[in-house]
């Protein structure tokens, strides 16, 4: 009885990665898909932060970015760009970025951060006030690591996570069927 109900969760945790994982993929970067690629980090910034720009594949040799955020920025193929974040950012907004390769247009989002949270600072600002002393400034951790914002999980920990899952499910009836043909409850 033990190894139908644990055969039963495992075949759900599987349907499940089966119908999650597809939809996880399909939103990863929060962006257009293209013929060329391009992207804007971090995802998330402070008002007059620094953000960097990027983009590949495109056939002509240069990129043009725009957003209502920052002034236009023409990429050169294969090179990194940067924009400087306006100073009168609205915090909590995502603006759209907008990468033209040849009149093909790519889009993506960049938030603007609430306070200091999860985004860089400008150059001049060190974040510590004349005579405070401040402790280590922690963030969200999977930002940088795999790309995902604060808001939600990216592919890589929804896949991860139900793999986790169905492995554990997996052992749990290997280990109720060892018990069961030794004899033991």
């Amino acid at each position: 009885m033990r190894a139908i109900r644990a055969a039963s969760a495992a075949l759900l945790g599987a349907a499940a990665v089966v119908a999650v994982a597809p939809t996880a993929l399909a939103d990863e970067g929060n962006h257009d898909v293209t013929s060329f690629g391009f992207s804007v980090s971090p995802a998330t910034v402070a008002p007059g932060g620094t953000v960097t720009l990027t983009s590949d594949g495109c056939e002509v040799p240069s990129v043009t970015v725009t957003s209502g955020v920052f002034e236009t920025v023409t990429l050169a193929e294969g090179r990194a760009g940067t924009a400087t974040v306006d100073f009168d950012a609205k915090a909590g907004t995502q603006y759209e970025i907008t990468f033209d390769c040849k009149g093909e247009r790519g889009t993506t989002k960049l938030t603007i951060a609430q306070g200091d949270q999860g985004g860089n600072r400008p150059e001049h600002d060190n974040g510590v006030s004349p005579g405070a002393h401040k402790g280590v400034k922690a963030g969200y951790g999977t930002t940088a690591a795999s790309g995902s914002t604060p808001e939600g999980l990216g592919a890589t920990e929804v896949v991860t996570g139900a793999l986790l899952i169905a492995g554990a499910l997996g052992a749990a009836v290997v280990l109720t069927r060892r018990r069961a043909a030794h004899g033991r409850p």
